[in-house]
């Protein structure tokens, strides 16, 4: 859990990494006292993360991640472009830093003896342990020791398991510990899979679990089975001045306060969409059919599959917001509707909500005519598209082919590839260009649409 700590409580953890960070000759690479106004900041900031579901992703189009967020709020109030570089994994950021490419590694690097050769910490820290997943309820773990005689599953050779093992020996054993191979499943699989009730319990890092309850609010996620840990965004040691420099930002009223809405976005505020039976005896399926009907004509499409989306998006609500800024009964993103004409005036608008996604759906499918020729199967292509933006449907494309999938079916080929864009084997692969991206959501939409529609055309005419 990130703790936000006052302008004192700042001072006192630099004092503290300056001893953990500290160089040969006792003396320190941070300090905590340096003259900030001998340094001027970069017009240019170069940095560097890592694709992941904390950090940084690209959704509908948008680049998005807390520390995302945060850098390019730094860079705003400071004055600085932010040119963004994407590695492939940690040791490859570190390599960044110590090359001179980057100026700032705005991802969360353990404190620890391995990088306090290469890294001078910025910014505040963020405390981690790891947690145990498990279903809420009255029967819920409450201490370790209640571990004894359950089975907890977790990826096979992983912190996780190393310190699930050092934990069974502790409390004198007992625990029934499953190793999952990683090629096959990953950590966010095993939380859909408690979630589901297809295993009772795992165990992950507690910035992945609160990510991951958002979209499972069955789950409990609040014991503690490790000792802290400690991280932050890194600079190198030639730059301590740098370090200091966010620091101090980071401290400020307005920074607190964009850091409290971040957490929040992206950490609490759910991301489940709550469901309602809709009443189809009398023909209808939504307030908005006329307009469905209007605008499904645009695409070619049947109407009812328009408002299969309405009704997946939004329940038809002309008010929700979701997490990630969509808006309307079409869930459409500020910036999208911005490059379609709708200003953000009239994003609401229920009218001029479902025009500009009926033009976004057609611009989708006209994209993915090419490479998905028969248009039954294209249209599963495209709500995928719209739900998760093109980007990463292109992405599922080259993989699919890759892996011997067909490129051009949804089920089974490209849905299945889209999945595999949450595991960091294939989304740091070289056909791979948009990087992370959770499928499971995009695939259980376009599920959820066709169901809804399959289930309209049994009681709503064309």
């Amino acid at each position: 859990m990130r703790h936000l700590l006052s302008i004192q409580a700042t001072a006192m953890a630099l004092a503290t990494l300056c001893t953990t960070w500290s160089c040969g000759g006792g003396q320190s690479t941070h300090r905590a006292d340096a003259d900030t106004t001998m340094h001027s900041l970069p017009d240019t900031l170069r940095v560097g993360t890592l694709y992941s579901p904390t950090s940084y992703f690209i959704y509908r189009e948008e680049q998005m991640g807390y520390d995302y967020d945060l850098v390019t709020r730094l860079g705003t109030d400071k004055g600085m472009v932010i040119d963004l570089q994407v590695a492939p994994n940690l040791p490859a950021l570190i390599e960044m830093l110590d090359s001179g490419k980057i100026d700032l590694a705005a991802y969360e690097i353990p404190i620890t003896a391995e990088y306090k050769e290469h890294i001078v910490p910025a910014g505040d820290e963020n405390i981690t342990t790891q947690v145990l997943v498990q279903p809420k309820g009255n029967d819920r773990i409450t201490d370790v020791t209640q571990l004894a005689g359950r089975e907890v599953y977790v990826e096979a050779g992983s912190k996780y398991l190393y310190r699930l093992e050092n934990l069974n020996n502790e409390i004198g054993g007992g625990i029934k510990i499953h190793q999952v191979k990683s090629d096959t499943l990953i950590t966010e699989d095993l939380i859909d899979m408690v979630a589901s009730g297809e295993i009772p319990l795992t165990i992950v890092d507690s910035d992945i679990a609160r990510i991951n309850r958002t979209y499972y609010n069955s789950l409990d996620i609040g014991l503690p089975v490790s000792f802290e840990q400690r991280s932050a965004w890194g600079v190198a040691p030639s730059m301590p001045w740098l370090a200091d420099s966010i620091t101090e930002w980071m401290g400020q009223p307005e920074p607190r306060k964009t850091q409290a809405s971040l957490l929040k976005r992206y950490f609490e505020l759910s991301k489940e969409t709550p469901s309602f039976n809709v009443d189809f005896s009398k023909g209808k399926i939504s307030p908005y059919d006329q307009l469905f009907r209007k605008y499904a004509k645009e695409i070619g499409w049947d109407w009812r599959i328009l408002a299969a989306q309405g009704y997946t998006e939004s329940r038809f609500d002309t008010t929700v917001v979701s997490w990630a800024g969509a808006r309307g009964i079409m869930q459409i993103m500020p910036r999208t509707a911005r490059a379609h004409g709708l200003s953000a005036s009239m994003i609401t608008n229920p009218e001029a909500n479902i025009r500009t996604a009926a033009a976004i759906m057609k611009s989708l499918d006209n994209s993915l005519a090419k490479r998905v020729p028969d248009p039954q199967e294209r249209r599963k292509f495209t709500l995928a598209a719209y739900n998760s933006g093109l980007a990463h449907i292109y992405d599922a494309i080259a993989l699919a082919e890759k892996y011997g999938k067909n490129p051009r079916i949804w089920e089974g080929n490209v849905a299945d590839a889209l999945l595999m864009k949450s595991n960091p084997e294939y989304y740091n692969d070289p056909v791979c260009k948009y990087g992370y991206f959770r499928g499971k959501q995009t695939t259980a939409y376009v599920r959820k649409v066709m169901d809804f529609y399959n289930r309209s055309t049994r009681h709503v005419k064309a």
